[in-house]
């Protein structure tokens, strides 16, 4: 039993996350079986993948803000300017599509670029810096429009309504991204320094890093990602809306989803598979809910307590381990001794 309990702390926080997401579709199978539906089903599948698409978006960009030791609580905001840009700019008319979606990333971006400025340079924490740009967005949204607003094509459309078999083409699309993204955290510089600025910053900083850049890069994609979400919004609705991204929840949706995938909270450690089978898991119970035709009220309390386990769960195994850590004894303890009278001499 305690070689189990061994192994179980030994697991990796990613592949926790997905044991946990299987337990989470067994059971709501065997749930959503006594409503005479199926889970498993090509629409139920369909379903549970279309709710994934748009917070995966927003969550690997918070991902990369968190592990950088900030977060973004603008990321509704920009999603429901970046798709009023994008439906104003398209106007119905298909050859105004690929500039649509430039001008709504490239503002996406700079707003992102506005935020990692701030907190960087004006040492600002990224709560009190994002709330502040999100409350901006908000009296802009909030003064210049009444409603939604403009169009977007028919072409423009399929992005959010087509499908591969019962997999949305949105869905392709964000896990492609997600594994860019994973592949820039473990390959590229940028991915290590971030790492090393979420985990220590002054560490970071003594051992030679930039760690400005980094986090000013980390805002700019989070952006960048939301607003990728308000396009699939806009896609999805066929107009653009000022509301969508609030509506969503999308801000403390997707830190729900990068904490109960693993991420810590304060930055260093974390990764963007994690993120995705939180956000999996999230999909899950709401299709669930949706089977059973819960109230919205008990959906947040059933999303609040998963939140809180998955905490709880994460932090008994790390309390466990630094417990091991200095509580080793007999063969183990041996080792320790000898490194410690090496030290003292």
């Amino acid at each position: 039993m305690d070689g189990l309990r061994a192994r179980l702390r030994g697991l990796d926080t990613t592949v926790i996350v997905f044991i946990a997401l299987i337990a989470v579709l067994a059971l709501s199978a065997v749930l959503v079986a006594t409503a005479g539906r199926n889970l498993f089903s090509p629409g139920s599948i369909r379903d549970i993948l279309t709710g994934m698409s748009v917070l995966g978006f927003v969550a690997i960009g918070q991902t990369l803000v968190i592990l950088g030791g900030s977060l973004d609580l603008s990321v509704p905001y920009v999603v429901s300017l970046t798709s009023l840009i994008a439906a104003q700019t398209m106007d119905g008319r298909p050859g105004m599509i690929v500039p649509a979606v430039l001008l709504a990333l490239g503002a996406a971006a700079l707003i992102g670029l506005a935020n990692g400025l701030i907190v960087t340079f004006l040492r600002v924490h990224g709560f009190v810096t994002t709330l502040g740009i999100g409350l901006i967005l908000k009296g802009y949204l909030d003064t210049n429009y009444k409603g939604t607003a403009g169009s977007v094509p028919w072409a423009f459309q399929l992005f959010g309504a087509t499908g591969v078999g019962p997999v949305p083409i949105s869905t392709i699309v964000m896990l492609l991204l997600a594994g860019a993204v994973a592949f820039l955290l473990a390959r590229s510089g940028f991915g290590h320094h971030l790492f090393a600025v979420g985990g220590n910053a002054e560490v970071a900083r003594l051992s030679g890093v930039r760690t400005r850049r980094p986090l000013i890069w980390a805002h700019v994609l989070c952006s960048v990602f939301a607003g990728i979400a308000g396009l699939l919004l806009a896609s999805r609705l066929g107009v653009g809306s000022p509301t969508v991204g609030v509506q969503g929840g999308y801000d403390l949706l997707s830190i729900a989803a990068v904490v109960l995938g693993g991420t810590l909270l304060a930055g260093g450690r974390g990764s963007i598979w994690g993120t995705i089978g939180g956000v999996a898991i999230f999909a899950v119970i709401d299709n669930l809910m949706s089977v059973l035709q819960v109230t919205p009220f008990l959906k947040d309390v059933v999303r609040g307590a998963v939140i809180v386990i998955a905490v709880a769960v994460y932090s008994r195994r790390r309390l466990v381990a630094r417990r091991e850590r200095f509580t080793r004894t007999g063969a183990d303890a041996a080792p320790l001794e000898a490194m410690n009278e090496g030290g003292a001499r």
